[in-house]
């Protein structure tokens, strides 16, 4: 009888790029557990804690300090070293006075950049998808796995619904309560996630509708006046007109 479900083993070689381990010289790396990130856009927390922060020299040590409940993600303890760490994770190590954030970076796809004690109590969440449920309360899909609702008084007229998909929330952690938003439109500051461009930022000039052949595209404006054209979908808002987090490089 052929094996059921998923794998529980990954090669080194066949690890995403961007994670910060050696192909060579050992043959099995670290399978991130099932979590709000896919496998090709997360860091599991072992790697990040031996590999990327260097607060471990081997993978035990990684797993114990993971398993003593030393380590926060969006402010609460996880003690799975496998826990999948992706885009705008907050990571902390409180008796180390250390906070960290997980950001594009240009050919590392994913890197943690420190950052202080108040901008390590909120995280910036995409809306990836919205749906209206029953009752015509607003159900917002957020691009780490969240799922927020929003309490519609009036269902004729949702003034609570002000936000659009690959709009970006600002949202307090852990307890997620929204505070504030920035838009998807022209002249918000935004980083791309993805692609050759992947950790450049701009201010958004256009958004260019796509076809049903042709992806949406949007133009940024990088210092020194350079235009960069993307994938809509490749575009991380993180602020009006400035950076409202700490991208990498500063």
């Amino acid at each position: 009888m052929g094996r059921k479900g998923g794998l529980r083993h990954l090669k080194r070689y066949k690890a995403p790029a961007h994670w910060p381990i050696s192909k060579k010289g050992f043959v099995w790396a670290p399978r991130p557990s099932p979590g709000p990130h896919p496998l090709t856009g997360c860091i599991p927390l072992s790697i990040l804690l031996r590999d990327a922060l260097g607060y471990a020299r081997t993978s035990r040590e990684a797993k114990l300090i993971i398993a003593q409940g030393m380590v926060k993600v969006d402010g609460r303890v996880r003690r799975d070293e496998g826990y999948p760490i992706g885009l705008m994770d907050v990571v902390e190590i409180p008796e180390a006075n250390l906070r960290f954030r997980i950001v594009p970076a240009p050919k590392k796809a994913l890197a943690p950049v420190e950052i202080g004690e108040s901008e390590a109590s909120f995280k910036l969440c995409k809306v990836m998808d919205k749906k209206t449920l029953k009752g015509g309360n607003i159900q917002l899909n957020l691009h780490d796995g969240r799922n927020l609702i929003l309490k519609v008084a009036d269902p004729k007229n949702p003034v609570e619904d002000g936000y659009s998909t690959r709009d970006v929330l600002k949202l307090s952690i852990p307890d997620q309560s929204i505070l504030g938003l920035f838009k998807f439109e022209a002249g918000s500051y935004a980083v791309v996630v993805d692609g050759k461009n992947v950790g450049a930022g701009g201010r958004i000039l256009s958004i260019e509708p796509g076809t049903a052949l042709r992806p949406s595209m949007v133009s940024l404006e990088r210092e020194g006046g350079v235009a960069l054209r993307t994938v809509a979908d490749y575009v991380f808002v993180v602020g009006e007109g400035a950076p409202a987090i700490k991208l990498y490089g500063g």
